[in-house]
């Protein structure tokens, strides 16, 4: 640890400039600093080691014997400070070219990529390094243990479920749609689903730990209606979920943005409810401090937030 004499790296630079010069304002102007800061930083110095370490004169300035031993220890801290800027710029070069970020299955198929464009123009124009995204898509509780494990700094979600430990901001908003096969007896129903009856029902649905799974729970809970029917079958994907509920194996709910083209082709119905707010929010989630880590990651989630 070190302790309170330690001067600050701007000190010894303009120490070491001052030694090799011999010159105050020669000092200055090597470093870009006024000769009067110069002065004022060298006798603060001085005063920080209780020594005198520069003779001035008409001639110049020349190191004391204190001094001398003072540029000997400073050239090498700054070596080393040196290496270690180096060495820093390095992680945050590397970091700028590479980043691995989590995202759930609705967020990584149909979202995701448009992002992905833009934060690729936006460099092209800064003319940066274009960075290299690493995506894994999983379901929402998957994406919470890979940013809580340090495994990605970014990870984004579909869930009304607030993750604890991690921080969060929301992104969005995205609406799930009870959708049917218009073969379906519902898809002719006059009189809209209320959450007991959809509750009820044996669906179609997402795997536990899904996003579109938790926020559907979630929703018919604050509905009155504490759990689903046992489902018709359980399927990992979006699209799996979507292909069953075409070909007639029973109603699902699904993010409006998976099944948009259906609706208008006319292979899904949707059917409309009552009382029950099918919406939830998406949101970027991160392990610490008040916005996403510097970067990439931070521009990321810009963009999504103005998508």
């Amino acid at each position: 640890m070190l302790g309170p004499n330690m001067p600050e790296l701007s000190g010894l630079e303009l120490l070491v400039a001052v030694g090799h010069s011999g010159s105050l304002s020669e000092a200055g102007r090597a470093l870009g600093v006024s000769q009067q800061a110069v002065s004022a930083r060298m006798r603060s110095l001085e005063s920080q080691v209780g020594a005198e370490l520069i003779l001035r004169s008409v001639r110049g300035s020349s190191l004391t014997p204190t001094g001398r031993v003072m540029v000997e220890w400073a050239s090498a801290v700054l070596a080393a400070a040196e290496r270690m800027d180096a060495g820093i710029a390095s992680i945050r070069s590397e970091g700028q070219r590479q980043m691995n970020i989590a995202a759930s299955l609705t967020i990584a198929e149909y979202l995701l990529p448009r992002w992905l464009v833009t934060l690729r123009e936006r460099q092209e124009f800064a003319h940066e390094a274009a960075t290299q995204v690493g995506l894994v898509a999983t379901n929402s509780d998957s994406v919470v243990e890979l940013v809580r494990s340090a495994e990605v700094p970014v990870g984004f979600i579909e869930t009304s479920v607030v993750p604890t430990g991690l921080k969060r901001c929301i992104i969005g908003y995205d609406m799930l749609r009870v959708a049917v096969s218009p073969t379906h007896p519902w898809a002719s129903r006059r009189s809209p689903l209320t959450a007991a009856e959809l509750a009820g029902t044996s669906l179609v649905t997402r795997e536990p730990g899904s996003g579109t799974r938790q926020t559907l729970e979630q929703i018919l809970r604050e509905s009155g209606v504490e759990g689903l029917a046992t489902p018709r079958v359980e399927l990992a994907s979006s699209a799996a979920v979507r292909t069953a509920i075409i070909a007639g194996t029973a109603p699902g709910v699904l993010s409006s943005l998976a099944i948009a083209d259906d609706l208008a082709l006319g292979r899904l119905v949707m059917v409309p409810a009552r009382n029950i707010a099918l919406r939830r929010p998406l949101s970027a989630i991160w392990r610490s401090g008040p916005t996403p880590p510097l970067g990439p990651a931070e521009e990321l989630v810009a963009i999504a937030m103005a998508r």
